[in-house]
């Protein structure tokens, strides 16, 4: 069989948490390779210096503010992408959150809705309203940014664990649900990446310590291992790939 390159042009792009870090990483990814790119975020400074940094170098991206864990802003990020480009080809649902709790058990119910809400029901409403988009397109494809963590109890990091592993199922539940629409879900989950989110643990010279212990590779994944994987996911190459999940973690899962 002939080699095939990853090449997205033509395609609509939309990553969600995309002003920053792997979301960012991505998001630059996706427009080298010719897809035309939007992305979303709370904050518009945010926003605003990311889309200052493509331009830079040539490239132009859409930028929408929105809050994906709220069903108003999902509905007026997708009237956005809609009026200016009138389909959507990919979704990245790369947005998500941690806030370290001592115990489940222990965290109050506005923890648990803010985590769960950031991570897994930003990915449902996206995903719905993307859906919709992508049947009318002739079909598309899902990939959600998952963890190590759906899969691998810490502690600190309970509700986490808990949302990421219903982005899992969540990824498993649309793959054969939409399958008949030629739209495939996938996800990549990654254990820890160099980035500001994760810099309060990696920044910390004897709690890097432990965890380079627990990575086979030697060292933490660094945004572009993920990129790789997410490139793959969002291509012509996985065409017959769905509801599976690649784990980047240097083969701490091993």
């Amino acid at each position: 069989m002939a080699e095939k390159d990853i090449d997205l042009s033509g395609k609509v792009a939309l990553v969600t948490g995309g002003s920053r870090g792997l979301g960012k990483d991505i998001a630059l990814a996706m427009a080298e390779k010719g897809a035309k790119v939007v992305i979303c975020g709370r904050k518009k400074e945010n926003l605003d210096e990311a889309i200052e940094e493509f331009r830079k170098l040539g490239l132009d991206l859409m930028a929408q503010s929105a809050n994906v864990g709220k069903s108003d802003h999902v509905k007026a990020l997708f009237q956005a992408v809609n009026d200016r480009f009138g389909r959507l080809d990919i979704l990245i649902n790369n947005v998500g959150t941690n806030i370290l709790t001592p115990s489940v058990v222990e965290a109050d119910e506005g923890l648990w809705d803010k985590i769960l809400e950031t991570n897994l029901k930003s990915a449902f409403l996206v995903s719905s309203y993307a859906a919709k988009l992508m049947k009318e397109a002739g079909g598309g494809k899902i990939v959600n940014i998952s963890s190590i963590a759906a899969r691998k109890a810490s502690k600190g990091m309970g509700i986490y664990c808990v949302a990421k592993a219903g982005v899992e199922m969540l990824t498993r539940v649309l793959a054969v649900e939409l399958a008949p629409e030629h739209i495939n879900v996938n996800a990549v989950a990654p254990g820890m990446i160099r980035t500001r989110f994760s810099q309060p643990l990696w920044s910390n010279e004897g709690l890097l310590k432990e965890i380079l212990r627990t990575i086979p590779m030697g060292r933490i994944a660094e945004t572009g291992d993920v990129v790789g994987a997410v490139l793959f996911l969002a291509s012509g190459l996985s065409d017959f790939i769905t509801g599976q999940v690649i784990t980047v973690d240097g083969g701490s899962m091993a």
